[in-house]
């Protein structure tokens, strides 16, 4: 088996009991889909998933050779669900793969470079981290670069402006944007207001005086 393989077992049964019992035996639920036999409800090690997710260096577009009682394939992760406290792996999706036919996959953005714009208190922001593709199985990119060292106060990239691999299409709007420098915000000072306190003490000192000359004229009277 290869660095990417992964062994599963078939499970004849499935339900939230079922997969309680199949992670207390220190596995986890998953199912097949797209294999020729139909959808598949499996039986996986997560531990292994992770070894090899973890070692490919292409994350979710790993492709995995799966070993399912030895039948085999190759697959996708199509969904992975984690614990949201610990992290760890509860339920996985996988599709089989026809390597001879494009997939559609998200591919994550590698920014590279420090603005220019960033210098001068500019403010680097990242709308899309990750862009839609389509292409050869094999061909998958485990990341695309973004070089933002050029970017001034106000400038932008573009999904149209990111480079990609022969053989790769992009399917993300082009126009949306993957990195931009924003002007840094400025607070505007509170003159206003602190007129308005002086206005406010110095009515409030006349009023004071006023009463007071009543007050003097009362006890003349």
């Amino acid at each position: 088996m290869g660095e990417n393989s992964l062994q599963a077992k078939m499970r004849g049964t499935t339900g939230k009991g079922v997969a309680r019992k199949i992670r207390a035996e220190g596995l986890i639920p998953a199912v097949l889909y797209g294999s020729q036999s139909g959808n598949r409800a499996i039986t996986i090690d997560p531990r292994s998933l992770e070894r090899v997710l973890h070692g490919s260096g292409s994350g979710m577009n790993t492709l995995i050779d799966l070993d399912l009682e030895g039948s085999d394939s190759v697959v996708l992760i199509k969904e992975l669900q984690r614990d949201p406290v610990r992290g760890s792996y509860l339920h996985a999706d996988f599709y089989e793969v026809d390597m001879s036919k494009p997939v559609e996959v998200m591919v994550p953005l590698h920014f590279l470079g420090r603005a220019k714009g960033a210098d001068f208190g500019g403010i680097v922001d990242h709308p899309v981290r990750e862009i839609d593709i389509l292409c050869l199985p094999r061909e998958i990119p485990g990341s695309l670069e973004v070089d933002i060292s050029e970017l001034e106060i106000g400038d932008s990239i573009h999904v149209r402006d990111v480079s990609v691999p022969a053989g790769v299409t992009v399917l993300s709007d082009l126009d949306l944007s993957v990195a931009n420098v924003e002007a840094p915000t400025v607070e505007a000072t509170p003159v206003e207001t602190e007129v308005e306190d002086a206005e406010a003490t110095s009515e409030g000192d006349d009023s004071s005086s006023e009463e007071g000359e009543k007050s003097q004229g009362g006890e003349g009277d």
